[in-house]
């Protein structure tokens, strides 16, 4: 690398580091001038999750593997709404493990090898003449499941990076995917058994990443074997696409219906968890209505008179006004009288549902929000004319 190159990727350092020193909570972004990014998600100056860079599903499958093997990736489906979002990997990863389906130490890890992945990706870019590095306070992990200082991480990968170099490699993508290119001179130069792990694996489908996984070695491990192989031409690195990542059937007579509406329906949040706000944006937009969030209950009731919604998701415990409060006050505008009010609750306590009905609320569900649970209210008491069938198809399932 140039100086110029040297001296643009010690700035990203130094950006780690005030996010570090600043204890700062939110995203930070990085950007290059080929519109590639990279996101790094921060609590307390803690790196919690990573996202972007190159080939995230194949990211993801791969960790999954290499940690989970338990799990049939054949039978995990994904919300269609969540891959609107950046950072779905980290919210099917939260799942997993509330579920049970995979336990802390797994989750460690696949949280470590994602950040150090992605950290590579953006240490290996060789043309970083024109970046932008912006941070967002609004993006954060509520719920991190691991947290871990970036200096760990960033050294870690410093070192993996100059080991690279030393290694010949600095021109080599990890991201890239090697295909055999001279079946016959190789026959020449290696044994039966290893030419027949080269045509099954050296195929032009798997990344070196992908290899490392597969073969339970190091990345430099694999780089190093096959260098010789594609210096002579025998071999040959190219560039693949990622994975496309499935989705879940959404009912399309449910999309159909709210598109023929000349006016969508609007449904509102007043929560002051970012992460609740943002599963509802994903469950809500996903099926052709709108949405609008509120996280000051302070500023919840002049905001809804501006909107106007259909329905309102209104969460119980809020910092200064709570959520009994905050249905008092809309019950008492003329407007909102009978607009559905759905209360959103960690527990299910009896006393919360009395009270909760005491202050004009229509309905009470509890935490986490589940589509088919959003979804039914909507049909309950904003459409009673359509009919969802199996709902349960819009759920994570294993």
């Amino acid at each position: 690398m140039n100086n110029y190159e040297v001296m643009e990727l010690n700035q990203i350092l130094q950006e780690f580091n005030k996010c570090t020193k600043c204890q700062y909570n939110g995203k930070l972004e990085i950007k290059n001038h080929q519109g590639k990014t990279w996101s790094f998600y921060y609590q307390l100056g803690q790196m919690v999750w990573a996202t972007g860079g190159t080939h995230p599903y194949r990211r993801w499958l791969r960790n999954l593997s290499q940690n989970c093997p338990h799990l049939d990736m054949n039978h995990i489906h994904y919300y269609a709404e969540s891959i609107l979002i950046d950072y779905w990997d980290y919210l099917l990863l939260e799942n997993l493990y509330a579920t049970q389906k995979i336990n802390k130490e797994q989750v460690n890890n696949i949280v470590a090898n994602t950040i150090n992945e992605i950290l590579f990706d953006l240490a290996q870019q060789r043309n970083l003449s024109s970046f932008t590095c912006e941070r967002n306070q609004e993006f954060i992990l509520k719920s991190p499941l691991i947290s871990t200082t970036a200096n760990m991480f960033v050294k870690q990968t410093q070192d993996a990076w100059q080991q690279w170099l030393a290694a010949g490699l600095g021109d080599i993508s990890p991201s890239s995917s090697p295909v055999l290119r001279k079946p016959e001179q190789l026959q020449q130069q290696v044994s039966p058994l290893v030419y027949k792990n080269f045509d099954r694996l050296i195929n032009g489908k798997h990344t070196l990443w992908d290899l490392a996984g597969k073969m339970n070695q190091s990345l430099l491990s694999i780089a190093r074997s096959l260098l010789p192989y594609i210096q002579q031409g025998i071999v040959e690195l190219i560039e693949v696409s990622d994975l496309p990542l499935p989705r879940n059937k959404v009912n399309k007579n449910y999309q159909t219906t709210q598109a023929k509406r000349e006016k969508p329906l609007l449904i509102a949040c007043i929560d002051d968890s970012f992460q609740v706000c943002n599963t509802l944006e994903r469950i809500i937009t996903a099926n052709g209505m709108k949405f609008v969030s509120v996280q000051n209950p302070l500023e919840a009731l002049p905001m809804l008179m501006e909107k106007k919604p259909d329905l309102i998701f209104l969460d119980l415990m809020m910092p200064v006004v709570n959520g009994y409060e905050v249905c008092n006050q809309i019950r008492r505008t003329s407007y909102f009288a009978k607009t559905p009010v759905v209360i959103l609750t960690g527990s299910d306590g009896v006393f919360d549902r009395v009270r909760s009905k005491v202050f004009g609320a229509t309905e009470f569900i509890t935490k986490p929000v589940k589509t088919e649970q959003v979804l039914g209210i909507i049909d309950k008491y904003l459409q009673p004319d359509i009919v969802i069938e199996n709902l349960s198809d819009l759920a994570f399932s294993y």
